[in-house]
């Protein structure tokens, strides 16, 4: 086996592909196998709560973070996917990998794994593990990567506390054509005895979740009913049965990130970590997490007049584009325009359906490096042909600009049209 000169992380994920077949098996049989003949890793890491769900996983991801930074931990983060570096994926003791680590550790995996069958995401979650395992943190934070019962990181055998976010119709093909079946397979993540909690969920979404909680004797703390999440004028009201906590707004913008910085803070204290009250209000006002509701500020709002604002969503999917919907009506002090790419197999006309009644106008868009861009036309003909050509971004702004008096853009529709976004504005992860 012939390691790669280290070099982008990148070239390396792109051998990999190269290497492995596509494998879908729902089975964590291949992966429980080569993290055994490495001395289980995966049972080496500081306290882990695992975060599932369809929308606000990493957001709820970035809020852990930061709460956990601002009581001084060293924190391990695994997310997924990335906007513009691989390297974004992997966070040891609150740094990004580099390269090199990464290039070290998929070897190891490989070495271990010899020539038995692997996917490319299990292998990589493997090599996830050993880099946690080998660094001193405090805590670690696992987003799972697709569902939740098969998913890779569903290795860990206890976790601290388990939680899940909003759940939406995604991914139907895999996890299944009903809200209650894919709430199922994100309940997998629910362990015996392990604490989990779960945000605002509609009642048959979170009868799933607590059957299944109750089956493993695992206990749910639920929204609107064992804590609760109260706007305020200074922020918002975080109470349970032992806490009632005055928070500030939450940095990332939009209604449903108090429900996203809420499970975070059930989370915690349902993991039984001390972290303190300044740590948890410090961290919901200073997290940060791309390509969630993010004002633009580089190369791509600078090339537009005077007097617009670019936004920037990743929001793809039916639960996305009411998330969306919200925003807009909130923003009620000038017209906003919205620039939408899609994924292949997106529900487009799900995803767009509450949000055309208020774009002032709607612009399909296919960047060229787009990874599985849904073509322009399928977007407008999802739109009932509401939508404009743009075809591109950087066209689309340009004919806005030119077509209306300054007012704001919202660039949305897929995570990967947003890294695509991110690398022309010169956004660079840190």
């Amino acid at each position: 086996m012939t390691s790669p000169a280290p070099g982008r992380a990148e070239a390396i994920i792109d051998r990999l592909h190269a290497r492995y077949p596509r494998l879908i098996d729902l089975s964590l049989d291949r992966l429980r196998n080569v993290l055994a003949r490495l001395g289980n890793p995966q049972d080496r890491l500081p306290p882990v709560i695992h975060v599932a769900g369809t929308n606000g996983k990493g957001s709820t991801c970035a809020f852990l973070r930061a709460m956990g930074e601002a009581q001084g931990w060293r924190v391990h983060v695994t997310t997924s996917p990335h906007l513009v570096r691989f390297n974004e994926r992997i966070r040891i003791a609150g740094d990004l990998v580099t390269d090199t680590a990464l290039s070290a550790a998929v070897d190891r995996i490989e070495a271990a794994n010899g020539l038995a069958p692997l996917s490319v995401f299990e292998l990589l979650v493997a090599a996830t593990f050993v880099l946690f395992a080998d660094a001193p943190a405090e805590l670690c934070i696992l987003e799972t990567g697709l569902g939740g019962r098969f998913d890779a990181t569903n290795v860990i055998a206890r976790p601290a506390a388990c939680a899940i976010t909003s759940i939406s119709l995604d991914h139907r093909e895999m996890l299944g054509d009903t809200l209650e079946k894919i709430a199922f397979e994100k309940a997998g993540i629910f362990k015996p005895g392990v604490p989990a909690v779960t945000g605002a969920q509609p009642p048959n979404v979170l009868a799933v979740l607590q059957a299944q909680a109750d089956a493993l004797g695992s206990r749910l703390s639920a929204r609107d009913r064992d804590w609760t999440a109260t706007q305020s004028a200074t922020g918002f009201r975080f109470a349970n049965a032992a806490d009632v906590l005055d928070l500030p707004p939450p940095a990332l913008l939009g209604a449903h990130q108090i429900d996203n910085a809420a499970i975070a803070v059930a989370a915690l204290r349902a993991s039984g970590l001390a972290i303190s009250q300044s740590a948890i209000a410090t961290g919901i006002a200073q997290a940060i997490w791309p390509a969630r509701m993010q004002r633009l500020l580089g190369a791509v709002p600078d090339a537009m007049p005077p007097g617009w604002e670019v936004w920037l969503d990743g929001g793809h999917n039916p639960g996305g584009g009411l998330a969306v919907a919200a925003q807009l009506r909130a923003w009620g002090d000038r017209p906003t325009h919205v620039v939408v790419g899609m994924k292949q197999a997106k529900d487009t006309a799900e995803f767009l359906a509450p949000i055309m009644p208020l774009a002032a106008s709607l612009w399909a868009v296919a960047e060229p490096e787009q990874h599985l861009a849904l073509p322009v036309e399928r977007i407008i003909a999802a739109s009932g042909g509401v939508a404009k050509p743009g075809p591109t971004v950087a066209a689309a702004l340009a004919q806005i600009a030119s077509s209306f008096p300054p007012g704001r853009v919202l660039i949305c529709g897929s995570l990967y049209l947003a890294g695509e976004v991110l690398k022309q504005d010169g956004w660079t992860p840190t």
